[in-house]
């Protein structure tokens, strides 16, 4: 549930402005696919080119605006999605890069173009002239072909949604909050990503370490040294609460210090403290859903969602809320034994709850991590994982290429390819953390699958693993393996996307369907026949003992209780900050206080458990993307754990036979369909949450 993937809507086409010659975004790229060429791209180009790109864009939204032919779907509707090629080659680049690769330089300009960016979509979405042309096609759409039609109503949608019924004055207020948004969500990222760095938790000696594997030691040796600490070591820090070290730190303050470090960023009253700014936020939201007719933000984000609304969407946590508390209290009871087995009498804390939890998994499955992560070296996971489970689902070959130039020297490029050799597309993938990337996984695209411009994709996947030393291997908790299968499920809805628009390719979905790709393919990591081709010692090569792979299938509902309620309690404070009214938010004066509130009054808040994400850190929300929408996590574990049961009921699992249905039904639509449709193609029927109860083990 580490991940997001980052939906774009963005429509390229030639440019009617020639942009300066020298920069590399002027012209599309000439490598393969239209791959970026970052051998040629350096942090200046950036600036201009994002400026001509816009300067360029208005010059073709004008051209069709003023148009004196009556409208029609290609003068107005495909006409905008030719409009902003070069605009999109650049931000595409950009914005990866700013999660990837920041440093002050991108920082600077992400903060200079933030509120240049949003002034210029508000200048196409609240132009009285491209509307009216607009509402004129869409009046008359009922003539038009499924896809076409489907392409008109999304478009109109957007363009209400952000404003454009309104009058002059809402308008000019409308655009001031949006400004103010995109300010204030990058202002966010940036403290976060900082804080981040600055809590990374410098250990004096060694022997503080123990229960962490001689490889990570040394990384963190590497680390400290790196920051001019040589001697010590510094573990740092993933962007959620939980840290994994946790689970095998055996020295109680360390964990202690290192879960505190994790939950205290954003709320250390430095520089980077990030509360004032999730009071405008929010604030700036709840006035921005007023101006356009919702009762609060939650209400205008879920509009045009599966969910479609809170109440919906609410009903779906609180239904599962109290069996998840239950489980989750019965699994801190076992804990707590643990802890007595241990020799000690200390309550259950927080930073108690993996390190115990690990214990319990050991003496109820006879299965510790220490016992699983040698057979999960990064490569043969990769290869003989992940690979070759989508070469059983969809007949693809993922073939590495070393000639494409990359934005850092760790990242790799390769070819997917259709059974009979046709390019399908490119991906990169990015996997080791670096102190200039944020915290997190995600999947994103340098290039959108449209045959009506013909483009192929280009799609990368993003984690943050840390990398064993040179000449160690680096291996992976079955969490990392899971979160890889978990991405590349991302990937393959970006490149097997076939679709004629831009508007409508691969992820541009509603985002509690987007993740049920993702989540659907978590699932074939434990599969039988899977685990068997890369579950391999990375000392000996020798396949894993099937007295150990039954024991990681027995233990897969071990702890499923912490889980579901960390994500829970997670959700649900998503939800509130945004079902809250102007007024309401204008009241909150302690935003760790009003967390706490908002755990009690849900009936979720659990001493040893704390949220997935902690509000001042809350990356999935306050810059955007998933605010009022961090339910989708949970909606779509229902979609996917419906559709694997049905997978595996009415088929030999995974499979060929299978892996086709999915591509043919969910994966190539893009947004062709509403999202409920999609999966009722595929499914027969609208999903039941058995599948979601068993597979947490509340059923």
């Amino acid at each position: 549930m580490n991940d997001e993937v980052k939906q774009t809507a963005s429509a390229p086409t030639e440019a009617a402005v020639p942009a300066a010659a020298m920069n590399p975004f002027a012209a599309a790229s000439t490598l393969p696919l239209m791959a970026p060429d970052f051998s040629k791209i350096t942090d200046s180009v950036y600036a201009p080119a994002m400026t001509d790109g816009m300067a360029q864009q208005i010059v073709e939204i004008n051209s069709i605006a003023n148009n004196t032919d009556a409208p029609s779907f290609e003068n107005t509707v495909v006409a905008m999605e030719r409009t902003g090629m070069l605009l999109t080659r650049v931000t595409k680049v950009f914005f990866n890069l700013t999660e990837s690769t920041g440093n002050e330089a991108i920082q600077a300009l992400q903060s200079e173009f933030a509120p240049k960016l949003a002034a210029h979509a508000d200048s196409i979405s609240l132009n009285p002239k491209l509307f009216a042309r607009l509402q004129a096609v869409y009046d008359a759409r009922a003539a038009l072909s499924h896809e076409d039609k489907r392409l008109v109503d999304v478009y109109y949608r957007n363009f209400v949604r952000a404003g454009a019924k309104l009058g002059e004055a809402e308008k000019l207020r409308l655009a001031e909050i949006n400004s103010s948004l995109s300010s204030l969500g990058t202002q966010f990222s940036q403290n976060v990503q900082k804080d981040t760095l600055d809590s990374a938790l410098l250990v004096d000696s060694e022997k503080a370490l123990e229960g962490m594997s001689a490889e990570e030691i040394a990384g963190a040796a590497e680390a400290a040294k790196a920051k001019g600490q040589e001697g010590k070591f510094l573990i740092t820090l993933a962007n959620f609460t939980l840290q994994p070290q946790l689970a095998y730190l055996k020295d109680r303050a360390i964990r202690q210090r290192l879960f505190e470090a994790s939950v205290n960023r954003g709320k250390r009253g430095n520089e980077n403290d990030t509360r004032e700014l999730i009071k405008q936020i929010a604030a700036l939201r709840a006035e921005r859903a007023a101006l356009l007719g919702f009762q609060s933000y939650a209400d205008y984000g879920l509009d045009n969602q599966m969910a479609k609304t809170p109440a919906v969407a609410n009903k779906i946590m609180l239904d599962t809320a109290g069996p998840t508390l239950l489980k989750a209290k019965a699994e801190a009871v076992e804990i707590q034994a643990a802890i007595k087995a241990d020799g000690q009498s200390f309550t259950l804390e927080p930073w108690d709850w993996s390190y115990y939890s690990e214990k319990v998994r050991s003496a109820k499955y006879g299965l510790d991590e220490s016992q699983v992560k040698p057979y999960f070296e990064f490569e043969n996971v990769l290869q003989n994982g992940m690979f070759y489970a989508m070469n059983l689902q969809f007949g693809i070959t993922i073939k590495e290429r070393k000639d494409l130039p990359v934005y850092h020297p760790e990242v790799r490029t390769f070819d997917v390819l259709e059974e009979n050799g046709e390019q399908i597309g490119i991906i990169y993938l990015d996997y080791f953390a670096r102190d200039s990337k944020r915290g997190g996984a995600w999947m994103d695209s340098f290039v959108d699958q449209t045959t009506l411009l013909g483009q192929k994709p280009v799609v990368l996947n993003v984690m943050n693993i840390k990398k064993a030393p040179a000449g160690q291997a680096t291996l992976l908790s079955f969490d990392e393996v899971s979160t890889m299968f978990h991405e590349f499920g991302h990937a393959v809805h970006g490149l097997f996307s076939n679709v004629k628009y831009p508007l409508l390719s691969g992820t541009n979905t509603p985002r509690d369907f987007v993740e049920f790709p993702s989540q659907y393919q978590e699932d074939w990591a434990l599969d039988r026949k899977v685990l068997a081709n890369y579950a391999k010692h990375y000392q000996t090569g020798e396949a894993m003992p099937q007295s150990l792979l039954d024991k990681i299938q027995k233990a897969a509902g071990w702890n499923k209780g912490f889980e579901g309620l960390e994500a829970l309690q997670a959700q649900m404070l998503d939800m509130d900050w945004h079902t809250m009214s102007l007024q309401e938010i204008k009241q909150v004066d302690d935003v760790v206080a009003f967390e706490d509130k908002v755990l009690e009054a849900r009936g979720v808040k659990f001493g040893p458990i704390k949220p997935r994400y902690g509000t001042t850190y809350f990356g999935h929300v306050w810059p955007g993307g998933y605010a009022a929408g961090y339910y989708a996590y949970l909606w779509t574990e229902v979609l996917a754990a419906d559709a694997f049961d049905y997978s595996n009921a009415n088929g030999p699992g995974i499979s060929r036979e299978w892996g086709e249905k999915f591509r043919a039904a969910v994966l190539s639509k893009g947004g062709t369909e509403e999202a409920m449709t999609l999966y009722k193609n595929f499914r027969g029927q609208e999903p039941m949450v058995d599948g979601l109860l068993k597979r947490r083990g509340l059923k």
